[in-house]
């Protein structure tokens, strides 16, 4: 019988073999790689998502045969280069995902070839210290530090140097530095408040602050702990915590990956059987704890069960909100918001609560913006990655100035940092959660 063409059924996700022999032998990667690669060219419904599926098909168009079999080995690498995880393709456009026999699944893929690369052939000294964020944020948040990195990546012939010795774009936006911590402003945070369970959710939180929510933009957590308490939710911080794993993902160091999550379950589970629920200020760590470690640990219960009890921000407050607990006494309209629907929140199949909640505040309108900003965390600061990343951001930025919009927000703060980049005109963007704050003029 002749394969379905397309799949009319919702996508699954099979867990990540990773610690199978199979997972790490070359050859079969090799093998995976073709096929998948032959579906894709024959498809090509991805070619507007990231610059994966342009590079495939580009070395398909001008291969002897113009077909996947004329097209070299070594540049099958070219394409995993593009790759950032994002998840759009297997969420959104991919008529080939499992439950569908051909069982398409080509994140997964790219990060097999990643680690097999990484495990092969390591990383540069740029990769390994982009991704090393705690590292990095440790240091470069010393107080008298942090002013002098601050200071050093807003000059240009600074970042000119930083280009040719480290291999950062001089133009990408890079974040800034803080030594008063999300940590330090909530240290002796208390709240008296008695929480109320609706909807499956307790009604009293745990803030997992992030690195970046930590370190860089340490405000989200002071916003977001007003909202939440003006809501009748207390808030505390986890005891500690240290990245997510996200960024060594993403360059295929499982191991790393593994070593972050050896050290942030144990945290996050004391929370949740405290009777916390868990929520973070940035999409991606939260899709981290939701899907990623799950994937890559499906028998252990202690990630299962954290899995279920970790929430995005605004899925937590329409879940309130459905309960009857979503306090609408806002006091300021936003106007026009331009709404950027960051890629690892839609992935997360919760629907877009962000602009549903934010919706209830009056004289407000929020148009969402469903494409990448292409950034990635560390692909748009990179040289040769950077002139990429803006042109997928384009389509986002040409949306929000053609708007007009008083506002332009997105739930991925570094795309919102993007967006700016590619505005050029002095504008700022801001986080939904500082958004809500304002409207409650707390």
């Amino acid at each position: 019988m002749a394969a379905r063409e397309g799949n009319l059924e919702a996508p699954t996700r099979h867990p990540l073999d990773w610690k199978s022999e199979d997972f790490w032998n070359e050859e079969s990667l090799f093998n995976e790689l073709e096929r998948v690669y032959d579906i894709c060219h024959g498809c090509r419904r991805c070619v507007s998502l990231c610059n994966s599926f342009p590079t495939l098909f580009d070395l398909v168009d001008e291969s002897p045969t113009f077909e996947v079999d004329g097209v070299k080995k070594d540049d099958y690498w070219k394409v995993v280069e593009h790759c950032y995880l994002c998840d759009l393709c297997y969420m959104t456009k991919c008529p080939y995902v499992p439950p569908h026999e051909w069982n398409v699944d080509f994140p997964h893929l790219m990060l097999r070839a990643k680690a097999v690369h990484y495990k092969k052939h390591g990383t540069s000294v740029r990769n390994k210290f982009l991704s090393s964020t705690d590292a990095v944020g440790n240091f470069a948040g010393i107080p008298v530090v942090a002013q002098v990195v601050n200071t050093a990546n807003s000059i240009k012939p600074v970042r000119k140097v930083m280009e040719g010795v480290m291999g950062v774009h001089a133009d990408a936006v890079l974040p800034k530095f803080h030594s008063k911590t999300t940590r330090k402003r909530l240290k002796n945070h208390e709240s008296d408040l008695k929480p109320e369970a609706v909807e499956g959710t307790t009604g009293k939180v745990a803030l997992f602050a992030t690195c970046y929510g930590n370190r860089n933009e340490p405000y989200l957590g002071e916003d977001l702990v007003k909202v939440y308490e003006h809501n009748g939710i207390p808030v505390t911080l986890v005891e500690k915590e240290q990245c997510c794993g996200m960024p060594k993902l993403e360059l295929g160091d499982l191991e790393s990956v593994n070593a972050a999550k050896e050290a942030n379950i144990p945290q996050l589970l004391k929370m949740v059987e405290q009777g916390y629920d868990i929520v973070a200020p940035v999409s991606s760590c939260v899709l981290m704890f939701k899907q990623e470690l799950p994937l890559m640990f499906p028998d252990d219960p202690d990630v299962q069960k954290v899995k279920e009890h970790i929430f995005d921000p605004f899925e937590y407050l329409a879940l309130r909100d459905k309960g009857g607990k979503l306090n609408t006494d806002f006091k300021n309209g936003l106007g026009k918001v331009a709404y950027h629907v960051a890629c690892h929140q839609r992935v997360q199949n919760i629907g877009m609560k962000t602009r549903d909640v934010l919706g209830k505040i009056p004289d407000t309108e929020i148009t969402p913006i469903e494409r990448c900003s292409g950034h990635d965390g560390t692909y748009a600061v990179k040289k040769e990655y950077h002139e990429i990343s803006m042109k997928i951001a384009r389509p986002v930025v040409n949306k929000v100035k053609q708007m007009e919009a008083v506002h332009y927000t997105s739930d991925c703060p570094m795309a919102g940092h993007q967006i700016e980049n590619g505005m050029k005109d002095g504008s700022e963007p801001e986080h939904p959660i500082t958004l809500m704050r304002k409207a409650y003029d707390l």
